[in-house]
């Protein structure tokens, strides 16, 4: 299916005043509406990854968003995936806060509702590596139906800002949840996602937890040297099956 691709900004009121988001939004070229879907970066930022993420996703039948949620420290930040580069993302991942980052989740919901090429019944969500932390923080919003956690990192052990792990929110989810990592993920520590699959199991949720054998943390990412294109190839197929599932119209 081809594709169109483009940057948007959105104002965003905080308690101080207004910021400026960015989202790289890309959609079918034709027809719709579809469902829509919001991409959470790496922590190198909305770099060409993700971008071509979008792509992907849209290329499938969806509209993808992709905010830059680290717009209150630096704007439009692009990393690559070397020393120099994780350090400086890890940098401004630690200035986010679970308050700024659910605003900014609370704004992409909006503007994918308010879009007419998009099913405003039908949202989801995906991210990767601390972006697959920030999903599973937006699966705690009503709105969003099926949401997929590429390795994401932290979940049971911390919050962004401060505060009780993210996982003491699982109870708070309503939609459909795919958690996606790698058995050699040296980030990830399997006690940690037998930790993410007793408390969705507690929480009564529909979950997977999905750990693909022989895959490192950035298995998805094609321009990391961890790159597994079979494990890709498997995950991807599976969040696309339970979006096709969550969002069939009827």
């Amino acid at each position: 299916m081809e594709t169109q691709s483009s940057w948007h900004t959105f104002e965003i009121e905080e308690s101080d005043g207004i910021t400026h988001m960015d989202a790289y939004v890309a959609r079918p070229a034709e027809g719709g509406p579809w469902p829509g879907v919001i991409v959470f970066q790496e922590i190198f930022g909305v770099n060409e990854h993700i971008r071509e993420v979008c792509k992907r996703v849209a290329a499938q039948g969806y509209v993808a968003m992709a905010p830059d949620i680290y717009h209150r420290s630096v704007q439009r930040l692009e990393l690559g995936y070397e020393a120099a580069d994780i350090a400086e993302g890890r940098r401004h991942k630690d200035l986010t806060t679970f308050d700024g980052l659910m605003l900014d989740v609370k704004e992409c919901i909006l503007q994918l509702r308010n879009r007419d090429d998009v099913r405003g019944d039908a949202l989801g969500a995906v991210g990767f590596c601390f972006g697959g932390h920030v999903a599973f923080l937006a699966a705690t919003r009503d709105e969003i139906r099926a949401t997929a956690c590429f390795y994401g990192g932290g979940i049971s052990t911390m919050r962004p800002g401060g505060g009780e792990p993210s996982l003491k929110l699982a109870p708070g989810i309503k939609g459909r949840v795919l958690m996606l990592y790698g058995s050699e993920d040296q980030g990830i520590p399997p006690e940690q996602v037998d930790e993410v699959r007793n408390a969705l199991a507690e929480a009564g949720l529909r979950y997977e937890v999905k750990v693909i054998v022989g895959a490192q943390h950035g298995f998805a990412c094609d321009k990391r040297l961890s790159y597994n294109y079979g494990a890709c190839t498997e995950a991807w197929e599976s969040v696309f099956t339970m979006w096709a599932q969550e969002f069939a119209q009827g």
